[in-house]
């Protein structure tokens, strides 16, 4: 097929069907790459925009700490760091410093209408199941008893 391209013969248009497919998965693939890289920074910013004072942090830098401080409209965050002994220090740091976090992203839950909340039945306390009957009664029989049927 190359040959043939090279000696400048024509050439039917079937010896072209594979360089067309070739180009077809590059482009699907370099979509494909661009769609899901895209997803990847969504989803990372939603993380970042989460962090709020009680979350654990690990800096680019390699710092892990605890957030005192967040200050939305700077962009940045106050980490607490320090020794089990009380030894600690904050610093300011830029969100975008931010590695990881156990902050998680709160999902768009879809708005539902109000319904009328309709009063709550009074229901008598949940019984153990019939199976775990016997073991909730002898968990409640004295240690004596117990010791005198283990006996037996």
């Amino acid at each position: 097929m190359f040959l043939n391209l090279l000696e400048g013969e024509t050439s039917s248009w079937k010896s072209y069907i594979p360089i067309i497919i070739i180009v077809v998965l590059l482009v699907a693939f370099f979509v494909w790459s661009f769609v899901s890289q895209k997803k990847k920074q969504k989803d990372f910013a939603a993380t970042i925009s989460a962090v709020k004072p009680g979350n654990k942090v690990k800096t680019i830098g390699g710092i892990v700490g605890e957030v005192v401080e967040v200050n939305d409209a700077e962009g940045t965050f106050v980490l607490k760091t320090g020794d089990s002994e009380g030894n600690y220090s904050y610093m300011k740091f830029d969100k975008q410093a931010i590695y990881q976090t156990d902050a998680k992203a709160e999902e768009a839950k879809p708005v539902q209408e109000a319904a009328p909340e309709q009063p709550k039945e009074e229901t008598a306390p949940e019984e153990p199941f019939e199976e775990n009957k016997d073991a909730a009664q002898a968990e409640e029989k004295p240690a004596e008893e117990k010791k005198d049927e283990e006996t037996k």
